[in-house]
């Protein structure tokens, strides 16, 4: 029976090719079939590297790919992330021309370890609401969450096996919660974002999407130039966490509240311990201030003018509520969010906490024709600029549904090997991926 290389994440490739199982013709091969059978109903790609040209790059420069840590397995980013010579156009018609000269650092980092490039994944309108043409891959008719909706259903359909998304709100975390597949988003400031579209420049963020925690680590440590062996293994640690349902936010779906409930209970069984999230109000004034603060950032990063109308609808909508901002009341937003912070720094610290755990959405993706889904249960993390994951632990009439694990600022590595930790205990209640 031929291997389904593409079905196995990026540190058993890794494995595979280090002990001559494969060869990395074969696994590309295997990807590009993959595409080539899913992504005319998917829509992931804005701009694939043909399988030919790939195969030259590699080529080209073999003894280097054979001896570097990715061995030319492939990568995709994002549309708003830059890359030399192939279009970065945002989403927008605006710069659907534009080719830009140099690569993005994330991609910089990634080459010089020896991954190629595969494509660029399809994003919506500048990274906001406006959706392109990516379906769920689960269920074509729904949403794949936005904005890094191309990343998120590329790797939960087995189309690649690591992307880049990047976050201002959720769109990374959402994406990865109604795809059903491991997103990160690292603390403020964790990553560069050299070469990045800004949108928000208070709350952007450069985020990893991986069907495997191990594979996000293993990314994280290549973009901070950290070592890469041994990777680090998770362990039984008994773990302390608050949980924070999202009830004060907005509407959130039965099935949701359930499975945070059922993982509760569980980690409870394995020896954690949970404790009070007494922060309701927090989160609930941090949510409203994000959305201020990132109006009135998006309104002076997308000046347009004569071209204001060419924006979508949603972007407009922003824009001019971003514009009616004052800069005081925006200074004020500012200062209040940084108090808000302190007050969740000290919960970390008296409560013993080493993670939240929380819904990643409200709910299972929503049809598209009711939009790319709400982005309220990220808002407050994001502005907080803590780190967060998001897992596939729960599933509803087939549709997968996320719970994020959000942590201590600058305290990913621990975060993640706690994420690794929960992959593991739920990794036998998956749901099937997809066709």
């Amino acid at each position: 029976m031929k291997q389904q290389w593409f079905k196995r994440p990026l540190h058993q490739l890794l494995r595979a090719l280090n002990s001559d199982e494969t060869s990395l013709p074969e696994v590309v091969a295997s990807f590009y079939e993959r595409i080539a059978k899913r992504d005319g109903q998917i829509g992931a790609w804005q701009y694939l590297i043909d399988q030919d040209d790939y195969l030259a790059e590699y080529e080209s420069r073999r003894e280097f790919y054979d001896a570097s840590p990715l061995k030319g397995l492939p990568f995709a980013v994002k549309d708003v992330i830059d890359t030399a010579d192939i279009p970065t156009t945002m989403g927008s018609v605006i710069h659907q021309n534009r080719i830009p000269d140099m690569d993005a650092s994330c991609v910089t980092a990634m080459k010089a370890a020896g991954g190629i490039l595969m494509g660029k994944t399809v994003t919506t309108e500048f990274a906001y609401f406006q959706a392109g043409k990516t379906n769920n891959p689960h269920d074509p008719e729904r949403t794949p969450g936005g904005s890094s909706s191309g990343s998120a259903a590329a790797v939960a359909d087995y189309m690649v096996p690591i992307a880049f998304g990047t976050q201002t709100a959720a769109s990374v975390i959402r994406p990865a919660s109604y795809c059903g597949c491991v997103g990160y988003v690292g603390s403020k400031n964790e990553f560069s974002l050299r070469n990045i579209q800004p949108l928000a420049q208070s709350l952007d963020s450069l985020g990893i999407i991986s069907n495997d925690v191990l594979d996000t680590i293993l990314v994280r440590n290549i973009l901070l130039h950290k070592s890469l062996d041994p990777m680090p293994q998770a362990n039984g640690m008994p773990y302390v966490f608050g949980v924070f349902s999202g009830q004060v936010l907005g509407p959130m779906q039965d099935p949701m509240l359930e499975t945070l409930a059922g993982c509760q209970q569980a980690l409870v069984g394995q020896g954690l311990k949970s404790v009070s999230f007494p922060l309701q109000d927090t989160v609930v004034e941090l949510t409203a201030l994000h959305g201020q603060i990132m109006a009135y950032e998006v309104a002076r990063n997308l000046v347009y003018e004569q071209q204001f109308d060419t924006l979508g609808e949603h972007m407009q909508t922003l824009v001019a509520s971003g514009l009616d901002l004052p800069y005081n009341d925006y200074i004020a937003a500012l200062q209040k969010a940084d108090s808000l912070k302190q007050g969740l720094m000290q919960w970390f610290e008296t409560s013993g906490a080493d993670f939240i755990l929380a819904p990643s959405a409200s709910g299972v993706a929503p049809y598209k024709t009711e939009g790319t889904g709400a982005p309220f249960m990220s808002r407050a993390w994001q502005l907080a600029g803590l780190p967060v994951v998001s897992l596939p632990l729960g599933y509803y009439q087939k549709m997968p549904m996320g719970l994020q694990l959000i942590g201590k600022p600058h305290q990913d590595d621990g975060l993640l090997l706690q994420a690794r930790h929960l992959q593991q205990l739920f990794l036998s209640e998956q749901a099937a991926a997809p066709v």
